[in-house]
This record gives structure tokens, C-alpha cells and sequence, in this order.
């Protein structure tokens, strides 16, 4: 997977260019005053956008450590419609799209796993369901920004160092997020907006509406607010995928050497799409929020503040493909061994199969269907206190909730078995094949729900619901003494709990039935058609096809019941904890309780002249893990527990110092941690049917140790004008462990020998055997660093109109040197970039904003990144590794004040409709081949808002 630098160079001669003119409007703009004087900074009146950066740049110039905000720029008015999109300006932060919609980000190189996101203060996690190629249901520790309407929210704080004040748990950055209070306002207020949005891939209009109300009362001393935000959005996304690459050669292989021109050994490692396929997802979505604030001042020296927040979203997800088979399947399933090689052609660098031309391939036609509800809510009480001019105190109490059910998914295939003809050809767009059916796909007669007489059936019936709750709470409080007015010491201590849990239900059997009596082919199906829209498809690709009728074949083989009845031989219950289930692997039970004490000396004082401020501290942390799962135990569903308990000392620095006038100098060292993967805890055990083909075993690790890492920060801050800043920071982080699940070559023996419990001898496990044993293990990590270049300016100093554009920037590079295992008790290694990792990434506002009108464009570049290190399906070419490719994506904005009080607004969303593309290949980046490439349209949203 090749890393692309035309994009890095381009946007290095970007900042090349901005430097310019930075320094051309510095030597004509005013001087900042120093951060000292806020009296001055505050006589720069500005609205609008321009406004809400003023406002950021505040915010991060003040604080002690490396700080980075955005801001609403007006009441309930946050700058994008989704909270992904708009931390993603952010320099250093990229994020993760699934349906085109942002939901996850990645802060320096590391992933959401290693961020932790507060709400209000506290810490919280809001958890939904993706596509199994976007990572499927969060069952991490991961944020999925996606759950809520940005309009819920009036501020967002990335704290990119760490300080003995804030909770542990990050190894990249805090994330907190802020909903508006009634005092951040003064009096009556009021603000209403609608919104209608247009994608012109699924051509559907889509209403978004929010509102927000505020008062206070008792001169000043009582204040209520609420706020309300609701989206219903249909949309569809189209393309290919290949379900991963596999050996030619491996898996039953079907390949040898005569079968290509010439008798290319297959030895040499060749490559085929595992299913290639097209598809539509169809997605429906409905979000609903609300935000409850209520403060209190009853004197001067009391603050009590009381939160909610409140956020449903839910969607359904339908999806449709048309897929070969074969491919996928080794020799007891009928799979690639049965299938005639008529022609190929292969890649003879990269071992692509790029032309297939095939007999005896099974075609199936799929439908899935996923209801998805996600449902959060929390609450926080707030307590300041100031018992004298020199000491204060702050208390939090809250708690956050955050469930996600997929009550049901169902998945119908049905099948066309053994066609001859069926070709795929990648030559002329390795993301776009052209694929030959070899019959008519859109004949319901060339389908059948079974296989012919002696041939295992091949059509299924899959049915299965899962739910996943994720609770966090918390207590602190926390008193500051001031010993002069240079120096402040801190004290305090908190304690949170945390709470995962999981289910899952599915059908014992995924096989279908026979037909049932009166029922046909025709009537358990239907024609899909209009596929492929604005998709570039290759002249002659399948634009309709046959698919399953969800409703009629549930229907038919009574399985709406989800019950034990239904045609012959068709069980649909869906089973839990009894023996036999399939889901037993999705419960369990995960409690973490994380106790701390801290202590912190801050100061702002003068050194030689220079301000100076910072603090240094340390935070002890005690982490207790209690962890439970279910297994079959000698075919008894056993519940199986673990517990650990460690210790941490966090260290911490902060420094910032002032050499000339706003020109700043931040120094800042951490020792932090991160736990480990939720799901690896889980002490639960696998193994194989005795006797099979491919022997496995598995076991969780409950005494995995967390990520520990020192982290160092320098950065140099120039506020040259007002509103504006050109800045460099470089970082360091020496992660010192990693977690990843291992694989190594045991035998029975050994495994009893390690686990009695788990792996007991028995008379069908021959203690010689071997198995492939695999589990969550603590390996070394290794360095990870980086720099950032942030540029900030309105033009003020350009002529007429022109003084009304500005220009928001940054750059950012990132590169890791993990060491990934490769082989049996990770004896070897593969050292590579940090999954999740960018290494480059940029984004770029240019705006126009003359305190009525206001215009902006915005581009985020993302680029190749890793999702799994090794990957599986491998060969013999190298250590294969699964990714996302590169992404540029391009939005705009624009609103015109009409009255005081109404403004339209004009929004366009991923206006070059940019495609999310994955691919699979090899760590020399020699192969790149396409797993996914999928698009999702433009999407376009018109609306007012009024203020009352």
C-alpha cells in the first residue's frame, strides 16, 4: 500500500504560499497584545465566523499545555452538521466515515480507541452500528460522533497534552465537548432553524430541524435553557467489493501453472478477489437530541450547575448484492477446486488475477436487513464553590449511558450454481471490474433456494439480534489555594466506573429450507434496478438484478415468529446462552473501576522578563477489571470469570513561556496510559469441532497490562495579528507497550497443559495435534512522531472586498515504528506505520465573512492509512495488511443575513462525491487491490434561522 506524496507536496507549497502572505499582512496588521492584557484583545468586535476562530484562538492561547477549540459561532449554530466533520479542522485530527457521514477520528496517528471524549466534564462513550467493512458495531472503547446533532453542542476542546488535572486514559488527546448553559448568555434568547437536504445519489430530500431557548431570571442568579435537534435522512451508497483478496494457490486452490500463458509458476504468489460483487446499501436514519441546562448562582461564590443531554438515533440499513462464489470456498464446500479455469491473466508485479474467465461458479444474490437503535443520555451535577478570594473548590457528579440494539438482522441468499461463462476484468479499472454473469440475472427462473441432489445446500437464511450498553460513572472534586497571585496548588481525586455489556441471539443453522408448498421463486423475489448511478460503471455491467424478498421469505417459511415452528426442518428460534449457540461469543460483562488522586502546582509569574506559565503535577491511578463471558464447556454453556488490578503513576509538565510579544514558546511531558481493548479482557475460550479441517483455539487475556507511553511536546506559537497565528508544534510518544492478539502453532497437549479448564483432554482431541492458538498478548510498541503547521488570518490587509476573505490551515505529519508479530509466539516481527495512522494530513478553509454575508470552503486530505497488520488471507508475496486509501473531501457553507434576526443558509457535503476506498495488498505497498470502493453522493442542505 503505497503512501501518495503528490497531495503532501501540494500542500506543502500551500503553506509555502500562506507563509507569504502572512508575513505580507503582518507587516501591516496590528499587534496582538499580550496574553496579559485581555482588555485590548477584546475591543476587536467581530461576528460571524470570524467570530468563533477569534474565539478558538483564545481559548488556545491561554491555556498552560497544547490546546486546540472550535467554536459555535453564534447561538446553536455549530460551524458544520456533523461533530466528525468539524474536528477534523482541527490540526492533527482526521476522521472516519461510514455511510458518508463521519464517525470516528483518529488524533496524531492514533485512533479513537487511544482518545478518550468528555461530555460536560465527564467521560463518556456513544456507541452505534456500520457496515462490517467500517468495523461493524462499536464493541470498543471508541466515540461515535455520529450518534449526536452538532447543534447540540457549543464548543469542542482537543487537548493534545496531558496534565495531572485531567483523567487519564488517553495516549492522543482528551476530547471535551460542551453544551450551551444559560449563562453563557445574558437574558432572553431564542433561536429556531430548518433545513431541507438533497443527495443526488439517493435523489431525496431530507428535513433537519432545531431549535434552542434560554432565560434567566432573579438578576442573573436562575437560568434555564433547552435545546432541541431532529434530522430524517435517506441515503444509498453503491459500488464494488471484493471481500478481501486470497491466494490462488492457498485455501484448496484451484490455480496451476498451465493455466496462464506462458505457465506462470502459482508459486509465485497470485491473487484473486475472495466474492467479488456490487452492491447498494440503502440507509434510513432518524436523529433526535435534546439538551437540558439548569444554573443556579445563589451568591457570588456559588455556581450549581445541572446537564442533560439526551440523543436517539435510529436507522435501518438494507443491503443488496450480486456475488460470485466459489472463490471463497475450499473443497468440502464446493469451492474453488470445482471451477474451470477457461482463461486469466495476471499481474506479473503484483500477482493480481486481473482477467478471470471461469466455469462452474456459484453466483448468489443477497438481501440483509439491520435495525439499529442507539439510545444515550446523561446527567451531570456541578458544583463551584469559592470559600475566599484564595480557595475554591469544584465538585462533578454524572452519569453517562449509551446502549445500541440491532434487535434484528436478517440476511436471505439464494443462488445460481455451477454457470459457465462468468468473467471479471479489472484491466481497465482496478476499482470498477467489468463482470460477465453468463446468464440473465435478472430471470427469476435461473435461481434456486437449494442445491441440486448431493450437493450441500447452498442458500441461507441468516437471522440474529445483538445489543451492546456502555455506562460510565463518575465523582470528582478537586480544591485550588492560592499561595500568591503567581502560584496555585491543586488537589484532588475522582472516581469513575465503567460498565460494558453485550448479547447476542442468532439461529442455530443458517441454512433455508426447501421452498415451501404454494410459494415460488417469483414470489420470493424481486427485480433490483437503477444501480449504478453516476458510479461510472463499464459499458455492459448488470445495472438490475434478481434479489430476495425479505418480507416474502420470512414470511413464506414463518420465521416472523423468531420461534421453533415453520416449514420443515426450518428452526428459527434465535439462541442465546443455550448450548449450541452460535452468539455465545457476544455476551459478556466488563467492569473497570478507576480510582484517583492528583496533585498539581500551577503558576503565572515573569522569568527574566518573559511570562511564563505551566503547571506539574502527577495523578496515581488504581485500576480494578472484573471480566466475565460465556463458553462451551464439554458442551455446557459455562460462565467464565477474571479479574486484574494495576497500578499507574502519571507524571505530568506543562510549560509556556513568552520570549517577545506574542510569540510563544510550549514545552509539555507526560507519562499516560490507555487501557486495553475491551473485547480482549474477555477471559472466554474457542476451539474447533474435533476433527476439523483447520484446527483453531482461542483465549481472552484479563491480565493484559494498558498502554503506557512518554510523551513529549514543543511547539512555537506566533499571534503576529489580531485573529491570527502561525504555529509549529513536533511530538514524541515512546509507546512503551501494545497490545495485539498473537498467533502460534500448539498442540492439544499443550494447551491443556496451559489451561486445563479451557482445552480438557478428551478422546476426540489426539494430544499431538496441532492448532492454531491465538490470544490478546502485551508486545513492545515503539515511537511515534510528528509535527504540525497551523496557519490562521483574516486578510484585513488587502483592499475593499478583498479585506473580508481569511484563509484557516494546517498541516500534519505522523510516522510510528510499531512492531507487529508475524509469526508463532512472536518470535518475528514486521515493523510498519501505527493502524489508523495517516501519515500525512491537511485541511484548508478559505473564507468570506463581511459581518452579513459569509462564504467558506473547506478541503480535508486524509491519506493512506492501515487497518489491520497482518490481515488475513495472506500468500506468499509478504506480510499482508488491510487499509483505506487516500481522501480529499471538499464542503462548502454560505449565509446572508437577511434582518437582524433571519439568516439563509446554503450547506454542500462531499461535493466531489469522493469514494471510500479499502484495499488489501501486501506491506511493500507492491500490490494495492481494491476491497471496497464505494460512494455516497453529494449531499446539499437550504434552510433558514431565525433569532428571536
Amino acid at each position: 500500500m503505497p503512501y501518495h506524496a503528490a497531495p503532501a507536496r501540494a500542500s506543502l507549497l500551500l503553506g509555502a504560499s500562506l507563509a507569504v502572505l502572512t508575513f505580507a499582512g503582518a507587516a501591516q496588521a496590528q499587534s496582538t497584545p499580550a496574553d496579559d492584557q485581555p482588555t485590548a484583545v477584546d475591543e476587536i468586535v467581530v461576528t460571524g465566523f470570524r467570530a468563533s476562530l477569534q474565539n478558538a484562538l483564545n481559548i488556545k492561547r491561554k491555556e498552560a499545555g497544547v490546546v486546540d477549540a472550535i467554536s459555535a459561532e453564534d447561538i446553536a449554530d455549530f460551524p458544520d452538521t456533523n461533530l466528525a466533520e468539524s474536528i477534523q479542522r482541527i490540526p492533527g485530527v482526521s476522521i472516519d466515515r461510514d455511510a458518508g457521514e463521519g464517525r470516528s477520528i483518529t488524533v496524531r496517528g492514533l485512533s479513537s480507541e487511544f482518545t478518550r471524549t468528555r461530555i460536560n466534564g465527564i467521560e463518556a462513550q456513544a456507541t452505534t452500528g456500520a457496515t462490517d467493512s467500517s468495523g461493524g458495531v462499536n464493541r470498543g472503547r471508541g466515540f461515535d460522533f455520529n450518534v449526536f446533532a452538532s447543534e447540540l453542542f457549543n464548543n469542542i476542546t482537543v487537548r493534545k497534552t496531558a496534565s495531572a488535572e485531567v483523567e487519564e486514559g488517553s495516549l492522543g488527546a482528551t476530547v471535551d465537548l460542551r453544551t450551551a448553559r444559560p449563562f453563557d448568555y445574558s437574558g432572553f434568547n431564542a433561536v429556531a432553524s430548518v433545513q431541507g437536504g438533497y443527495n443526488d445519489l439517493s435523489e431525496n430530500w431530507s428535513p433537519r430541524f432545531a431549535g434552542l431557548i434560554s432565560n434567566t431570571w432573579m438578576d442573573g442568579k436562575f437560568g434555564a435553557l433547552l435545546s432541541l435537534a431532529y434530522s430524517d435522512k435517506s441515503s444509498i451508497e453503491e459500488g464494488f467489493s471484493s471481500v478481501r483478496w486470497g491466494p490462488a494457490n492457498g485455501d484448496n486452490g484451484f490455480l496451476n501453472p498451465e493455466a496462464l500463458p506462458g505457465g506462470k509458476d502459482a508459486a509465485g504468489g497470485l491473487f484473486h478477489p475472495r466474492i467479488p460483487r456490487y452492491g447498494r446499501l440503502s440507509h434510513e436514519q432518524e436523529r433526535l437530541g435534546a439538551t437540558l441546562s439548569l444554573q443556579w448562582r445563589p451568591s457570588d461564590a456559588t455556581t450549581i450547575s445541572l446537564d442533560g443531554l439526551y440523543s436517539k438515533l435510529d436507522s435501518t440499513r438494507q443491503e443488496n448484492f450480486l456475488e460470485a462464489w466459489s472463490l471463497s470456498r475450499n473443497a468440502s464446500q464446493g469451492g474453488k477446486p470445482g471451477v474451470t479455469i477457461v482463461d486469466a491473466v495476471a499481474d506479473a508485479e503484483t500477482g493480481e488475477l486481473v482477467y478471470l474467465l471461469l466455469d462452474g461458479m456459484d453466483m448468489r444474490t443477497e438481501e440483509r436487513f439491520d435495525e439499529l437503535k442507539s439510545e444515550f443520555s446523561q446527567y451531570t451535577l456541578e458544583i463551584e464553590h469559592d470559600f475566599s478570594d484564595s480557595v475554591r473548590f469544584r465538585g462533578v457528579a454524572g452519569r453517562s449511558e449509551s446502549t445500541f440494539d440491532n434487535p434484528l438482522q436478517v440476511n436471505a441468499i439464494i443462488d445460481h450454481q455451477d454457470g459457465a461463462g462468468w468473467s471479471i476484468d479489472f484491466r481497465d479499472n482496478r476499482d470498477l471490474p467489468k463482470i460477465d454473469y453468463g446468464f440473465d440475472v435478472t430471470d427469476p427462473n435461473q435461481w434456486t433456494i437449494t442445491g441440486p441432489a448431493g450437493v450441500q445446500p447452498l442458500s441461507e437464511l441468516r437471522m440474529s439480534s445483538s445489543s451492546q450498553s456502555n455506562t460510565y460513572t463518575t465523582f470528582e472534586g478537586a480544591f485550588e489555594f492560592d499561595i500568591d497571585d503567581r502560584m496555585t496548588f491543586k488537589v484532588g481525586a475522582s472516581y469513575k466506573e465503567y460498565q460494558s455489556e453485550g448479547s447476542g441471539y442468532a439461529r442455530k443453522t443458517n441454512t433455508a429450507p426447501a421452498i415451501p408448498g404454494g410459494a415460488s421463486i417469483g414470489g420470493l423475489t424481486y427485480l433490483l434496478d437503477g444501480f449504478g448511478r453516476n458510479l461510472d460503471l463499464p459499458a455492459g455491467s448488470a445495472t438490475a438484478w434478481i434479489s430476495p424478498n425479505l418480507d416474502a421469505i420470512v414470511k413464506a417459511y414463518g420465521a416472523d415468529c423468531l420461534c421453533d415452528t415453520g416449514v420443515a426442518g426450518g428452526d428459527f428460534r434465535l439462541l442465546g446462552l443455550e448450548n449450541g449457540s452460535t452468539a455465545l461469543g457476544s455476551w459478556r460483562d466488563v467492569t473497570e473501576k478507576d480510582t484517583g488522586l492528583w496533585a498539581q502546582l500551577d503558576w503565572n509569574t515573569e522569568w527574566v522578563g518573559m511570562p511564563v506559565r505551566g503547571n506539574f503535577g502527577a495523578r496515581w491511578v488504581n485500576t480494578e477489571i472484573e471480566a466475565a463471558g460465556y463458553s462451551s464447556l464439554s458442551g455446557v454453556t459455562t460462565r467464565i470469570t477474571g479479574a486484574n488490578n494495576y497500578d499507574d503513576i502519571l507524571p505530568s509538565l506543562n510549560l509556556s513561556i513568552e520570549p517577545v510579544e506574542n510569540v510563544m514558546v510550549r514545552f509539555g511531558a507526560a507519562r499516560v496510559m490507555a487501557r486495553p481493548p475491551v473485547t480482549s479482557l474477555v477471559p472466554v475460550f474457542s476451539l474447533s469441532a474435533p476433527n476439523a479441517a483447520n484446527r483453531t483455539a482461542s483465549l481472552g487475556n484479563v491480565n493484559l497490562d494498558p498502554y503506557r507511553a512518554d510523551t513529549f511536546d514543543l511547539s512555537l506559537e506566533w499571534y503576529f495579528a489580531p485573529e491570527s497565528l502561525l504555529s509549529l508544534a513536533f511530538f514524541y510518544k515512546d509507546i512503551s507497550t501494545y497490545v495485539q492478539t498473537t498467533q502460534q502453532r500448539l498442540t492439544y497437549a499443550q494447551l491443556t497443559a496451559m489451561n486445563p479448564e479451557a482445552f480438557p483432554a478428551a478422546a476426540d482431541r489426539p494430544p499431538a495435534e496441532d492448532y492454531v492458538f491465538s490470544r490478546p498478548t502485551n508486545t513492545p510498541g515503539g515511537p511515534l512522531k510528528g509535527f504540525e503547521i497551523s496557519y490562521q488570518q483574516p486578510f484585513t490587509f488587502l483592499p475593499g472586498a478583498f479585506s473580508n476573505l481569511g484563509v484557516q490551515a494546517n498541516f500534519t505529519h505522523v510516522e510510528s515504528e510499531i512492531d507487529y508479530c508475524t509469526t508463532a509466539a512472536c518470535t518475528a516481527y514486521v515493523t510498519a506505520n501505527l493502524v489508523n495512522l495517516s501519515p500525512d494530513a491537511w485541511n484548508a478553509t478559505l473564507y468570506y465573512d463581511d459581518g452579513r454575508f459569509n462564504a467558506r470552503v473547506s478541503a480535508a486530505y486524509r491519506d493512506t492509512y492501515y487497518q489491520q497488520v497482518p490481515a488475513s488471507n495472506g500468500g506468499s508475496r509478504g506480510i499482508v495488511a488491510t487499509g483505506k486509501t487516500e481522501t480529499l473531501s471538499i464542503d462548502a457553507s454560505a449565509s446572508f443575513d437577511v434582518t437582524d434576526h433571519l439568516t439563509l443558509t446554503l450547506e454542500g457535503i462531499n461535493l466531489t462525491d469522493e469514494a471510500n476506498r479499502q484495499n488489501h495488498g501486501e506491506l511493500d505497498g507492491v500490490r494495492d487491490s481494491t476491497y471496497v470502493y464505494h460512494h455516497t453522493g453529494r449531499q446539499v442542505f437550504v434552510g433558514a434561522r431565525y433569532k428571536f
